[in-house]
């Protein structure tokens, strides 16, 4: 089991939820808002005159839990998606040790 964890900007949080509910490999995530603090901020060409204001870009932390032989394809559509996520996100890939429901 492999734990897909992306950071977006929040202005292709509709058009990720959509291209991920049709994804037949995922079963379910979450969404959660997050800020992105740091020097890249000055260098971003999606910032808002807002976020230059505030000192932070707004963004959508997505945390995906995914079988191992369907994270190739459901990272292959995200990079070929149809929606403007080039350049607007980072993620991250970990194992699984554990999962359950309590």
């Amino acid at each position: 089991m492999k734990h897909i964890t992306l950071i977006v900007h929040t202005d292709i949080q509709q058009d990720l939820i959509n291209q991920l509910r049709g994804l037949e490999q995922i079963s379910g995530f979450s969404f959660n808002p997050v800020e992105g603090h740091g020097i890249e901020i000055e260098s971003d060409p999606f910032i808002l005159a807002r976020d230059e204001a505030v000192g932070y870009t707004a963004r959508t932390r997505v945390d995906i839990l995914l079988e191992d032989d369907n994270v190739d394809s459901v990272l292959s559509t995200l990079r070929h998606s149809t929606f403007n996520i080039k350049g607007q996100s980072i993620y991250w890939v970990t194992d699984v040790e554990q999962k359950g429901r309590f």
